[in-house]
Parts: C-alpha cells; structure tokens; sequence
C-alpha cells in the first residue's frame, strides 16, 4: 500500500480527495500547513507528496525546495490553482516531479498519482546525487566528500548548505533564504553560524580559501556558489 501525504489548506478539497484516495487503496496522511508538513516528512515514510502551493505561513515553493534538499527519491507533485506558466517553471525547478492545476479532473490525478510511484519504484532516481567542481568531488546520498586535502564526510548540514548553493549556481541565496530552507522555519541559527560553514567549505575544497574560487560572499546579502562551467553532475 503506498502513502501519501496530502498537504491541503482547503478542509473540503483535502477532505474529498483523502477519501477518493483511500478508496484507490492507497494510505493517506494529510495536513493543512507547510511546517506539519515538514514534521511528518522527516518522521515517516511516504511514496508521494501532493502539495499545494498556496498555504498559511510556508509556501508549497519553499516547501518542495527545503525536501529535495534533504530527499532526493520521494515524488512531490504540486496541485494548486497558480496557474501561470512562470508558477509551472518554478514549481518544476524547485524539485517537484509534476505539476497539476485546480479544478481539476479526477480521473487525471489519479492517474499521475499511480504514473508517479510507479516510475518512482521502478527506475533509479535521476536527480542530483554527485557534483564534481575543479578537484572536488561530493555524493549527496552518501555525505561522502574528495576535497583539495583528501577524502572526508560532510555533516547532514553542510550536505543540505552545499547542494543549496550548487542547485542555484552563480544565484545570490540570502542569509535568510539559506536559515529557511537549511535549519527549518522553527530554529533561526546565528547568521553567523552559516559564516562558519563557508568557512569550512572553503577550507574542504578551496585550493587558496583565502581566495576563493567556488564559495563567494556578497557583501550584506550572502553568498553563491560560482560555476566555472566545467562541473559534472550525475
């Protein structure tokens, strides 16, 4: 029986398509906000995630962005009434596997819902699971690392910092953005706490870290992770 976990701050559509799912067989957890969400994420395990975009406090968007941080395997599909072409690309790019819009048609999610766990259960994961940069090289899966002094293991942390900053290569991420989506939306770190962690990336795969290369601070706004446009993804 696969679970799902519904995440819906509409009670009547989270209500009905609970019930349409249970009659499909398949074992549904729902909630209606994004940091609930989160906590039954981490503590159980769920073959898909529906998630709306639109919710009290946490956005869908925010949401997807901070779980493929941590997951890379777990469908997540948004169903939600934004509609606009932009909303589809950044929905898509924040790691979700399908994008579906209100109202609408049963028997389609239905279908998408079965395509996605299907797929998901049957063929290996295509998404960022190793990123080679210069010497470096890092596995996402395992918290394995080949930095300028030799091989060592990242922290949980510093794995979720690290494919943060490459997923959104040569972008500015913010002090704020990196504390939402790295720590969570109930425990607000020191900013200098991530201060630190550059640091230590620097020190893992920066060949001169007090010239850095890859791991670049932006004064009063944050840092990015800058491309030389020779890196490997697998």
């Amino acid at each position: 029986m696969a679970r799902i976990l519904l995440v819906e701050d509409e009670a009547n559509i989270r209500d009905a398509m609970k019930i349409n799912l249970e009659l499909e067989g398949y074992e549904v957890v729902a909630t209606d906000n994004g940091k609930d969400a989160m906590k039954l994420f981490r503590g159980q395990h769920f073959d898909l995630m529906i998630l709306d975009v639109m919710l009290p406090e946490v956005d869908g968007f925010q949401i997807c962005e901070q779980i493929r941080l941590e997951n890379l395997e777990m469908p997540i599909m948004f169903l939600t009434a934004k509609d606009s072409s932009l909303d589809r690309v950044n929905g898509l790019k924040k790691g979700a596997d399908d994008y579906l819009t209100k109202p609408f048609v049963l028997e389609e999610l239905l279908l998408r819902i079965q395509n996605l766990i299907k797929r998901s259960q049957s063929a290996p994961s295509a998404a960022l699971e190793t990123f080679k940069f210069g010497v470096n090289e890092v596995n996402f899966k395992t918290f394995d690392a080949v930095g300028s002094k030799g091989a060592f293991r990242l922290t949980k942390k510093e794995t979720m910092l690290l494919k943060l900053l490459i997923d959104r290569k040569n972008e500015v991420v913010s002090r704020q953005q990196i504390l939402q989506a790295v720590w969570g939306y109930d425990v607000y770190p020191s900013t200098r706490t991530i201060d630190n962690f550059i640091l230590s990336f620097r020190k893992y795969f920066e060949s001169d870290p007090k010239k850095p290369a890859f791991f670049l601070s932006v004064r009063g706004v944050g840092y990015k992770f800058a491309s030389k446009g020779n890196e490997e993804a697998a």
